[in-house]
């Protein structure tokens, strides 16, 4: 499968997003669903990533925690996902709060979907060290027996085929070693359309996120215990 990587992942360093979250644009919004009341028993979805995940510029219903607890109802299945995605995460800085973020759930997770390395891609950061990270992640949600569905990231294509040889495979690795759900990349079918994506060709709109948030819906409601 070829990825338009191009359009989005050969910009500056600030691609994936600073640590703030701008206010969201005028532009290319979507209409606010009316979200349905959630059982304070139903699953736990911890959606624990970097801007993609975070709704960077968009508003609090057009990000991706929103937009799949909306798509998940829309199939039937009732869940309550948990944004978890700060901008401008690494993996490293992933690894450093996973654990507070699972700490101090409200309930144990039914499941985390995770999603970070672009920044580490985008950074120059060595990919042994992308691996390791993630790795270390996947092993402490292991540990406590939460399921998860990793997204994948691909490599810029002016890094070079050497460095993509070493980013691309660590998601499909990662998640064949610990036998976890997998989407092999989170802007499939959303990054070569300029329609689904911000002004600057790196994160995608709140359309680009519905469509995310469609493709990713599927996996989550296949780990929910009792989906649907």
């Amino acid at each position: 499968m070829i990825y338009g990587c191009a359009i989005a992942l050969c910009q500056p360093l600030a691609a994936c997003g600073s640590a703030e979250n701008p206010s969201a644009s005028t532009n290319d919004k979507v209409a606010a669903k009316a979200a349905p009341a959630i059982p304070a028993d139903a699953p736990l979805v911890i959606a624990f990533g970097d801007s993609l995940y975070a709704g960077y510029q968009l508003g609090p219903k057009e990000g991706l925690a929103p937009q799949l607890q909306a798509a998940l109802a829309d199939d039937g299945v009732v869940a309550r996902v948990q944004n978890a995605g700060v901008s401008g995460d690494t993996t490293a800085a992933g690894r450093q709060r996973l654990t507070y973020v699972l700490d101090n759930a409200k309930a144990k997770p039914a499941l985390v979907v995770l999603g970070l390395g672009g920044n580490d891609m985008l950074r120059g950061i060595g990919p042994d060290q992308t691996r390791a990270n993630l790795d270390a992640m996947l092993a402490e949600l292991k540990k406590r027996e939460i399921p998860v569905l990793l997204t994948g990231m691909m490599a810029a294509p002016n890094l070079g085929s050497d460095y993509a040889k070493k980013f691309n495979p660590i998601y499909p690795e990662l998640a064949s070693k610990y036998d976890v759900s997998f989407y092999p990349f989170i802007l499939d079918n959303v990054v070569t359309d300029k329609a689904l994506m911000l002004g600057d060709n790196m994160h995608p709109n709140a359309k680009g996120v519905t469509v995310v948030a469609e493709g990713l819906a599927p996996l989550v409601e296949q780990a929910l215990p009792n989906a649907g």
